[in-house]
């Protein structure tokens, strides 16, 4: 007992950013873990977050339990990590849970789904609201427990070959789009194609694929999508934010001392916050550098965006009639988004309006 109330009273935090570690955890057994990642080493920026993560951890336990992190297709490929922890093949994971709403639609509700939560909403769901109780009992089902591990912010549209004038442009568009937003706009008429990261440039070059959306400037400029489609739009309507998430077995999890459940728990939430405060810092000047080597940045046609407003609400209808899961979660994630919004728009929105109408 002596030892939980120093970690509570000292603060695992304070551990993690000191990079020390108490004689009580060092006395703690040493434990190798390995982490499957569903990204590519070169994105530093969300690679980096299972990076922070693994570091974290050691760093608090003073080099008596380490992760090793391995991008994807090295341990197992990009899509195939929720099976590899489930069945304990891996002991961990990071990857955006809504690859896998082919699985269970529900799996969205952990990452994003469209015109849902932003990253602070997002954030404030799964800490203070019932995001984290609700997809806790969802995971349960897959042997897995989640912790919150990165998130995007607000992404961009997508680069294509040709302009988006209309909705009507959408029709047969053959579209790289991530996760559950595919579903809603297969309804407009696009092809939805579901490509890792690292074989999105070769498909978009190749044009197997006419259109292609990743994250935003950052990742997009290191990926060089603007090299082979200079139609650059906004906003990721489908990506409001987008949370990562580690996944961890439930027996592995289990069979960690509380201090080391502790250690984990906050080394995931310090990666959480350094990962969106990478993409925050980058962003700018990465975008000012896709227009000056020739990207051509434009804002959907509202008409597009209030087709896939409809659209996505249609898909949400559906699947309360159809899927358990997701009528358990959706009631309360969509009450929590409706009062952020009229939050955000209250303060930050106004706000944030404000400043860029200056000279800044």
């Amino acid at each position: 007992m002596e030892r939980r109330k120093f970690l509570q009273g000292a603060g695992v935090a304070g551990i993690l950013a000191a990079g020390t570690a108490p004689a009580i955890v060092h006395a703690q057994q040493q434990i190798r873990w390995r982490l499957a990642s569903s990204f590519p080493k070169s994105l530093d920026t969300v690679f980096g977050a299972s990076e922070a993560f693994a570091k974290h951890v050691s760093d608090a336990t003073g080099g008596k339990f380490v992760i090793s992190v391995h991008p994807a297709g090295e341990l197992v490929p990009a899509f195939g990590v929720v099976d590899a922890v489930q069945q304990g093949t891996i002991e961990c994971a990071h990857t955006a849970p809504y690859y896998f709403f082919g699985k269970d639609e529900t799996f969205a509700f952990d990452c994003t789904i469209p015109f849902g939560m932003t990253s602070r909403a997002m954030t404030a769901w799964m800490y203070e609201g019932n995001g984290m109780k609700l997809m806790r009992e969802f995971y349960a089902q897959y042997n897995i427990v989640n912790f919150p591990c990165g998130n995007t912010g607000a992404q961009m549209g997508g680069w294509y070959r040709k302009e988006i004038k209309s909705v009507k442009d959408v029709e047969g568009l053959k579209f790289r789009v991530g996760g559950f937003g595919g579903r809603v706009l297969a309804k407009l008429g696009a092809v939805p194609q579901n490509i890792p990261a690292g074989e999105i440039y070769q498909s978009l070059e190749k044009g197997t694929i006419d259109a292609a959306e990743w994250i935003g400037p950052y990742d997009d400029l290191k990926l060089g999508l603007h090299k082979v489609a200079k139609n650059y739009y906004y906003p990721a309507w489908w990506e409001g934010s987008t949370q990562f998430s580690v996944y961890i077995n439930d027996k592995q999890w289990n069979s960690l001392s509380a201090e080391y459940k502790a250690i984990v728990e906050q080394a995931a939430a310090a990666a959480h916050v350094g990962c969106q405060a990478r993409y925050d810092a980058r962003n700018p000047t990465a975008l000012k550098q896709l227009v000056a080597e020739g990207a051509k940045l434009s804002r959907f046609p509202k008409d597009f965006m209030d087709a896939a407003f409809k659209a996505s609400r249609e898909v949400y209808a559906e699947l309360n009639d159809k899927n358990p899961n997701w009528k358990k979660v959706y009631p309360d994630y969509s009450r929590f988004l409706a009062d952020q919004v009229q939050w955000e728009s209250v303060a930050e929105g106004n706000y944030a309006q404000y400043l860029a109408a200056q000279k800044l």
